[in-house]
């Protein structure tokens, strides 16, 4: 048994290693200008898939949709915060992130837009103060200017509804030995980026989206999210995560003091 779990844990070491040499970070003077100003320091963080990996698809098949997917294995220390990063957006800082410590190790899904080819990381804070970063260079463009893809009508009439799925993280049929289960949380909104034009009047679309979000259960906050003009319309947040004790609740704020709560 104990030579069958080292196997699986090699396997997986070596898949991550290998998932991340098909599009790694790439030099990125954008980045250079940027890093001081994000995360303090005139050197990168240390890239560790023991501790953090992002995956991304090395060409995006929706510019506007493209998907990122943090996780840690098993037994990877806490992550505190995480600031994504896409280097070659009008505004670098898609979103920042809290985790509650019911979602480490975290496994966690969001869509951003990317609007040149470039480098799409994280740079996340551990519970002791230090950083680490995971990346990958993703090829898309024109991804904060790609047209809504509702009316304005249908945009105004549908923001702010919401839907949270919960559901076993199984594998082959078999509970989670965790106890864990995958959530999923999506939200009705443009996330208008300010880069776009209405589609009738091609007039310019000022600058709308979800700014704040706070994702908690019961008394336990989940995660919290503060974001730019990167995170996708209608925006989906995909999560593993052990429940706890009472209901989740969610409350949004966009940039136009907008106010959404729900209760699940």
């Amino acid at each position: 048994m104990m030579r069958a779990l080292l196997l699986t844990v090699l396997l997986g070491v070596t898949a991550a290693n290998a998932q991340e040499a098909e599009n790694p970070l790439q030099p990125s003077p954008a980045w250079e200008d940027l890093r001081s100003s994000i995360i303090g320091t005139e050197t990168d963080p240390p890239i560790d898939p023991q501790v953090l990996l992002l995956d991304a698809p090395k060409r995006a098949d929706n510019p506007a949709l493209v998907p990122v997917r943090l996780t840690q294995p098993e037994g990877a220390p806490a992550i505190v915060s995480l600031v994504l990063v896409v280097d070659n957006n009008p505004a670098p800082v898609a979103a920042e992130f809290t985790f509650g410590e019911a979602l480490m190790p975290l496994d966690f899904e969001v869509r951003l837009r990317v609007d040149a080819y470039g480098d799409l990381r994280a740079i996340a804070t551990l519970a002791d103060g230090s950083k680490v970063m995971a990346g990958r260079f993703v090829k898309a463009s024109g991804g904060c200017a790609a047209p809504a893809g509702k009316s304005m009508e249908q945009v105004r009439a549908l923001m702010g509804q919401m839907k949270f799925l919960s559901v076993p993280d199984e594998e082959e049929g078999q509970p989670p030995p965790d106890g864990r289960e995958i959530g999923t949380l999506m939200i009705r909104h443009p996330n208008f980026s300010g880069l776009q034009r209405d589609q009738v009047t091609l007039l310019d679309i000022p600058a709308e989206f979800i700014q704040t979000l706070r994702l908690r259960q019961g008394e336990s906050d989940l995660f919290t999210m503060d974001a730019g003009i990167s995170v996708s319309e209608d925006p989906v947040f995909r999560f593993a995560y052990r429940p706890g004790k009472g209901p989740v609740t969610v409350h949004a704020q966009d940039t136009e003091g907008r106010v959404w709560q729900r209760e699940f």
